[in-house]
């Protein structure tokens, strides 16, 4: 290692310079092009239905393609999701698939929030989940109404 320093010093103070062979430049190519056939949407559906009914399913795969679903919203896929996390009896993650759902409502959620829960509410009943609104999670945990006032 000294030596290979020393050698290399010793040439810069003579001002010898010494030729290094240059590689040819290399340039790769990626694309993220996908050779996933394209779904209908009626396939769509009934990809994702056959899934969440599927006994063997359990909560990694359910959890997947409720990542995969965050895009969709359709109630039919939600109450299948929702009796999928019945069937393997996680009920919390039920609560957070119906909070994400609430979530992605995003600025109308007064349109499309109450719409969604008559389409599900029957599948909730069902299954014995409590609504988002019923547990309080609709609010923060600490939240105090406007009207009681922070120090009454």
């Amino acid at each position: 290692m000294f030596r290979a320093i020393a050698s290399s010093a010793k040439l810069l103070r003579l001002g010898v310079s010494v030729a290094r062979p240059s590689l040819p430049a290399v340039s790769v190519v990626s694309r993220q092009l996908s050779d996933a056939p394209k779904l209908s949407p009626a396939e769509f559906d009934a990809k994702y239905l056959a899934l969440f009914n599927n006994p063997q399913s359990d909560g990694w795969v359910i959890r997947k393609a409720m990542q995969d679903l965050y895009s969709e919203d359709l109630p039919e896929l939600v109450t299948a999701a929702l009796k999928a996390c019945r069937r393997v009896n996680d009920y919390a993650l039920a609560v957070r698939f119906l909070e994400a759902t609430r979530f992605k409502c995003g600025t109308q959620e007064k349109v499309i929030w109450p719409w969604m829960m008559q389409q599900i509410k029957p599948t909730l009943a069902e299954l014995g989940i409590s609504s988002i609104d019923e547990m309080g999670y609709d609010k923060p945990e600490l939240y105090v109404h406007p009207e009681q006032g922070m120090f009454e």
